[in-house]
């Protein structure tokens, strides 16, 4: 026993059984197998079937079974080679006895239909008829009907899901397994309904076989073997049926395992439990049952004793049932049981059952959600957090942690980005696919699927990994889904720095100053209050200029919060300081700035309207009005100035007065993203400035 245990542990540790299924599958089609080898073969195919239905019938939810449609096709398969090196054998070798085809096929031909072939084909068109007519067509009905009612009802369940989360009943994890649940189970039964195909095809091949194998053994005993007819079909006859028999009945059990599986309904407990709780629930139904056997006892003619033992049974257990119900404790009144709660205090809402909503999240697909699988190392969460870290570390503040997480209200392919629970972007990718970007220049097309990069909106090609060669020597780009959704992330939250910059960042951005540099920490947040400090880097940030120098900023805001404590302007000076690293960081160390600036004509009407708007009140420079059709005009210019400049491989850089420049900054992000728009007072001293071209 020692041995065979280390011999099984070995098969489940190097995972050698599928393989060694298939051997065995291919052997039995190609090699003729000895009596004694198809006798364990049988044996092991009714042992297995047997196994089978006593599972379906202890599960308590199909989901506990869910490799079951993949016992289906594997059992089908082996049942119907089987048949086929059983049918060798017979025919080779019936003509020298019933034993010639094994002691299984003997005892079913002798023992089971007593040696007559008339009642063993009688039996196996019935074993037919029931396993054809009734379990397997009601099983692939209910598969059916099972697979679209579960597909229909999925955002449902997912809704209640959530708002189980939401209301605190569930937390994050439960609901990420009631997730994975609804998947599994819409898996599930898309599955069983074509695991039920299987089965009829299995039935539909047996009647064949069985047909085939009769006139076969026939027509070989008498013309090759030089056997009389009757002799030929009584023998020949006999194995064939023995055959058929072994072969239907581990059918019929599993075709009674599938429609057990797909009709269960509740997870309260297996069938047993679920049959014997159901049926003696009323005591009632028992005694009027026997009642009736006893009425039918009474008639004239009628097997009495039999009837009367049944009604002496059920009017017993009915009896029983009744008094264990009469010594059961009262139920407690709902209401009381209410009011005890609420008087305990058992279903008083707190503060910490009350969700939180995500700063920043991920969510997938089911699709997608093998690439945050660390079965599957888990590539998009790698890229996630490396994408948090380096835009953490070049913006000098600790960014949010990506909440990833799947959602079934997607589509399968589907992902979203989201900030404080709003929706900022969707994109559909392709798990399985490698995304092909065209350069300038390319050398040939791609066989693929046409798509939209969901960064940058350009014409991409989904290709097959098999491609990935062909398609860089063709001169594109090439690059994998985790990548593709983490450069959008990246873009996000690039576009959207301010919103992650919160209080507690203000604080922590104090701690890393005084770790610096003590009093200048003192002095800024005298000068400054938390909440003004925080608007001034948000300002900085919505600029997309980096909190990394920590030091030059806070010496700025220092000197500056004397003169004004408008965030703007604020933000404004520090950029004036910061001019070196925000140059550099659009041209390089040593680029010449090649820009665009605004016609005098659009300038002064821009500064009049500022003139305006100071002249009633105190505006925010980065939103006083201006007249619609400047606006029109900024919003059709300046798009075409960026692209124009990309074109010649030039950073899009727009230079403007100062006063107006957070206006048009706001207005580039809106009307022309990418496009720099800097003030005269931001271009370092050592640079070369060309201007290119107007805009207005």
């Amino acid at each position: 026993m020692k041995s065979l245990s280390r011999l099984f542990a070995e098969i489940a540790r190097h995972k050698v059984a599928a393989p060694l299924y298939l051997l065995a599958i291919l052997a039995m089609v190609i090699l003729p197998l000895p009596p004694l080898m198809l006798d364990a073969l049988f044996t092991f195919n009714i042992v297995l079937a047997i196994i089978v239905i006593l599972v379906s019938v202890s599960a308590r939810r199909p989901l506990d079974f869910s490799v079951f449609p993949t016992i289906i096709l594997a059992t089908t398969l082996m049942r119907l080679t089987l048949n086929v090196a059983s049918t060798r054998v017979v025919l080779l070798n019936g003509h020298q006895g019933t034993a010639a085809a094994g002691r299984v096929i003997e005892a079913f031909g002798h023992v089971v239909i007593g040696g007559n072939f008339v009642v063993g084909l009688v039996v196996f068109v019935i074993l037919m008829i029931i396993n054809f007519v009734v379990v397997t067509k009601g099983a692939e009905r209910i598969s059916e009907v099972s697979a679209r009612f579960t597909l229909d009802a999925l955002p449902g369940k997912q809704m209640a899901i959530d708002a189980d989360l939401n209301a605190g009943v569930i937390n994050q994890e439960a609901a990420q397994q009631r997730r994975r649940d609804i998947a599994t189970e819409a898996d599930f039964y898309g599955a069983m309904d074509g695991a039920s195909k299987f089965v009829r095809g299995d039935a539909i091949a047996g009647i064949l076989i069985l047909i085939i194998n009769l006139f076969g053994g026939v027509a070989i005993g008498a013309l090759m073997h030089d056997m009389g007819f009757a002799d030929a079909f009584r023998q020949y006859a006999l194995m064939t049926i023995g055959d058929g028999l072994v072969a239907q009945i581990p059918a019929l059990l599993l075709s009674s395992a599938a429609a057990i599986i797909v009709t269960r309904v509740s997870d309260s407990g297996d069938m047993q439990e679920q049959v014997g709780s159901q049926l003696l629930a009323s005591p009632t139904v028992l005694l009027s049952a026997a009642g009736m056997m006893f009425v039918l006892a009474i008639i004239p003619g009628m097997p009495w004793p039999t009837f009367l033992a049944f009604a002496a049974l059920l009017a017993f257990v009915g009896w029983r049932l009744r008094r264990a119900g009469e010594h059961a404790p009262a139920a407690a009144d709902p209401a009381k049981v209410h009011q005890a709660l609420l008087a305990d205090g058992e279903i008083e809402l707190e503060w910490n059952a009350l969700p939180y909503v995500e700063v920043l999240s991920l969510t997938l697909g089911y699709k997608l959600v093998g690439l945050i699988d660390k079965a599957q190392g888990a590539p998009l969460s790698k890229r996630v957090k490396g994408v948090r870290q380096t835009l953490s570390e070049s913006m000098g503040v600790l960014l949010p942690a990506v909440t990833v997480r799947d959602d079934l209200r997607l589509k399968p392919s589907q992902y979203a980005i989201a900030i404080n629970g709003a929706t900022l972007a969707e994109a559909e990718v392709y798990a399985d696919r490698l995304m092909a970007i065209p350069s300038p220049e390319v050398y040939g097309q791609l066989d693929g699927l046409p798509g939209i990069d969901p960064a940058y909106a350009m014409p991409v090609t989904w290709i097959a990994p098999d491609d990935k060669a062909r398609a860089l020597g063709l001169g594109y780009q090439v690059v994998d889904c985790p990548s593709v959704i983490a450069t959008h992330l990246n873009k996000v939250m690039r576009e959207n720095l301010a919103e992650l910059f919160r209080h507690d960042d203000v604080a922590a951005l104090g701690e890393r100053l005084s770790a610096l540099a003590p009093k200048l920490a003192q002095a800024l947040t005298q000068a400054l209050g938390p909440s003004q400090q925080l608007k001034v880097f948000r300002a900085l940030l919505t600029d997309t200029v980096s909190l990394k120098d920590i030091v030059p900023i806070a010496t700025t805001l220092v000197e500056a919060a004397d003169t004004s404590k408008d965030p703007i302007m604020l933000a404004a000076e520090v950029r004036s300081a910061l001019k070196r690293q925000i140059v550099q960081g659009i041209l390089g160390p040593r680029g010449e700035m090649k820009a665009f600036n605004l016609t005098a004509e659009l300038e002064n009407l821009l500064l009049g309207a500022l003139s305006q708007a100071q002249q009633t009140g105190k505006p925010a420079l980065d939103s006083f009005p201006i007249d619609p059709n400047v606006l029109q005009q900024l919003q059709v210019n300046m798009p075409i100035i960026r692209d124009q400049m990309k074109q010649h491989a030039t950073a899009p850089i727009l230079l403007v007065m100062p006063q107006i420049r957070p206006l048009l900054a706001r207005y580039g992000r809106l009307f022309a993203p990418g496009l720099n728009v800097l003030s005269y007072n931001e271009v370092p001293e050592n640079r070369e400035v060309s201007l290119i071209g107007t805009l207005g």
